[in-house]
């Protein structure tokens, strides 16, 4: 070989190895940060920067860190408008500017400083005009000047301060006064039911300042169907939680009360118009346990508390830190009878995944296993059904399968259609024995089963190996894209020792599941897409007396308790795993597994739960023992 072909060699080797070296180092994109509107999970991102600029594209959200739950960021409103009781969640401002410029557009209108409680402004009349008896919605007035200005402009007006509902200003002429009081007696002043010969009156004036003597009075026009031209009525009632205090003609009179009382309120006629209640709630389960002005107050205390919420005055939930996970099951298997006995003894399952469908060959064609009735059963248990579908596990076949556009429509085309007509919520994928030259040409698959499907409101699942970051950019899973094209990933994370490997071993020891969390979560996998498979079998290899491997054969387990009561096991905890190692003799060989029971179960539901995963999927139910599920719905 000459030099320049020795160097044009050695460079394309060096960038390969480059390449490899980058891919295996890849950035680790790790989510760090969720974004929130209200209490609803909108996103998750590695860079803080992009979670709040994310976040600041919708009201009410904030930015907190994954696993602290520390808020970093947030936009919650300080201020609220409200016209009487009704406001809306436009009426929410960070800036008491902003919200005194949208209350100023509307009558009877107030501003809340939800920080501190109570009004910060209102628009509250304190005047009203009449003309006569007669007045209009308009003639309500902040100041006397201007209700005087308005009262000018008619003859025969008058002006009553609403603080007092004293008669204040007039432009009546004396004469005109003096002929009023020498006509008919029209005005009669009662108190509730009650009235006197006394409280008779021809002029309206005479009569407003007799009603003013008597507390809840009214004027009313006899000569017109005892219309009530004037109320002295206390229409603003002040409470202590729910014990009425004291009733006031004026609002502003109520609020100087009102603010004497902790937990007060004012109400006007059946509306809630005033409180000094703090805006924050925070609950435990259904127990109101806490209230303060701030939701960082809130927060602090709720944080301390399992089952925790916060919501607001008005019953919206902002923050809750409840950590329910999804528990998934596969069937394995389609038959109908076996499903429902599977599902039966268990309790808190939310997805069942029967084995329905299959890749029969490289044409598209599609095996349906599918039963409507056990569709309908499922979702009367209130069990979501998401049906597996797989490809046999063939790897040359599948090759063939997805280079072709023809065969991958007419696959989708009629597992999307049944999967519709049989009214399950989703579709869970499971093509195993990839070629790694099939990468781009499975995500494009994906994404198109995915486009389809969710044109049809179904939710999509992916299952995918354990892996390794080191080498998975090799493989036919790219980790990153599709997250991002379903609903869920599920880890395989079991099968670490497997039927073929080389060397005893755990089926997926607690290290190794936990490892691979970590993994897919540096892909950039938002968690709460992620769900961690766990095992419901072990292992048991079989060792011949120099140690050598003979074979090996998966146990269930709840096989397990019956074999190590007909045995002598020796249980040894093994730190590599950790898990017990069993060792038993029997005919001459030497058997071991690593222990699988209620505990490792638990233990790998904290492993998500520690992560904030969605969920746990477990491979595969029939293979457990009924007592687990007891387990298992405590550690939901």
């Amino acid at each position: 070989m000459d030099k320049r072909k020795y160097i044009t060699v050695f460079v394309l080797v060096c960038l390969l190895l480059l390449q490899n070296v980058g891919m295996a180092a890849a950035a680790d994109l790790t989510t760090k940060y969720r974004v929130y509107q209200y209490d609803r999970l909108m996103m998750e991102f590695s860079d803080y920067n992009k979670a709040v600029n994310y976040a600041k594209t919708m009201s009410n959200s904030h930015v907190e860190q994954i696993g602290t739950r520390k808020w970093l960021w947030d936009n919650f409103p300080r201020y609220k408008v409200y016209q009487y009781d009704h406001s809306s969640p436009a009426w929410e401002y960070r800036t008491l500017d902003a919200a005194v410029a949208e209350a100023k557009k509307w009558a009877n209108a107030s501003v809340k400083d939800l920080h501190t409680g109570g009004w910060v402004w209102n628009n509250y009349p304190k005047y009203k005009v009449y003309q006569g008896e007669n007045t209009l919605p308009s003639w309500n007035f902040a100041d006397l000047n201007s209700a005087v200005k308005e009262a000018k402009k008619w003859a025969n007006a008058h002006i009553i301060d609403l603080r007092t509902n004293r008669w204040v200003w007039d432009n009546v002429p004396e004469a005109k006064k003096r002929e009023l009081r020498s006509g008919p007696a029209v005005y009669q002043v009662y108190q509730g039911t009650y009235t006197s010969e006394k409280w008779k009156f021809a002029y309206l004036e005479d009569a407003v300042n007799e009603a003013l003597k008597w507390a809840d009075s009214v004027v009313v026009n006899t000569a017109r169907n005892q219309r009530i031209v004037f109320s002295n009525i206390r229409d603003y009632g002040v409470y202590q939680d729910d014990k009425l205090l004291k009733k006031f003609v004026h609002i502003d009179a109520a609020i100087a009360y009102a603010k004497q009382w902790a937990h007060a309120k004012i109400t006007f006629g059946q509306r809630e118009i005033w409180n000094n209640y703090p805006y924050y709630r925070v609950y435990q389960g259904d127990k109101l346990i806490g209230e303060y002005n701030t939701i960082q107050a809130a927060l602090g205390f709720a944080m301390k508390y399992a089952n925790a919420s916060i919501a607001t005055y008005h019953g919206v939930k902002v923050w809750d830190n409840f950590t329910r996970l999804l528990f998934w099951g596969w069937n394995g298997m389609s038959d109908p009878v076996a499903i429902q006995s599977q599902v039966s003894q268990t309790a808190g399952l939310d997805i069942d995944s029967p084995t329905w469908f299959e890749l029969t060959n490289a044409d598209g064609s599609l095996k349906d296993s599918s039963n409507a009735e056990t569709v309908q059963w499922l979702k009367k248990q209130g069990i979501a059904v998401h049906p597996l579908v797989n490809n046999q596990f063939k790897g040359d076949m599948t090759s063939q399968f997805l280079s072709s556009a023809k065969a991958q429509d007419k696959f989708i085309g009629s597992l999307v259609s049944r999967c519709a007509e049989l009214g399950v919520d989703g579709i869970n994928l499971d093509f195993e024995s990839l070629a790694g030259s099939d990468r781009n040409a499975y995500t494009a698959f994906v994404k198109k089963l995915a486009a389809r499907a969710h044109a049809e409101g179904l939710k999509v699942s992916i299952d995918l190996p354990r892996g390794s970051v080191k080498w998975n950019h090799l493989t036919a899973y790219d980790h990153a894209q599709l997250a991002q094209i379903v609903d869920y990933v599920i880890i395989m994370a079991y099968d670490q020792h497997y039927s073929g490997s080389p060397s005893p071993g755990s089926v997926a020891g607690l290290q190794w599941a936990e490892e691979g969390v970590k993994e897919f979560l540096s892909y950039g996998i938002p968690r709460d897409k992620l769900i961690l498979g766990i095992p419901f079998y072990v292992r048991e290899w079989k060792l011949d007396g120099t140690g050598k491997m003979i074979g090996n054969r998966a146990l269930y387990m709840k096989d397990i308790p019956a074999l190590l009561s007909d045995i002598q096991a020796v249980k040894t905890w093994d730190e590599s795993f950790n898990q017990y190692r069993v060792e038993y003799e029997q005919d001459g060989f030497r058997h071991v597994f690593w222990l699988e029971d209620e505990s490792t179960v638990k233990q790998r539901m904290e492993i998500a739960r520690k992560y904030e995963l969605a969920g746990v999927a477990a491979w595969r139910l029939g293979y457990e023992p009924a007592a687990l599920w007891e387990t298992a719905i405590k550690a939901k």
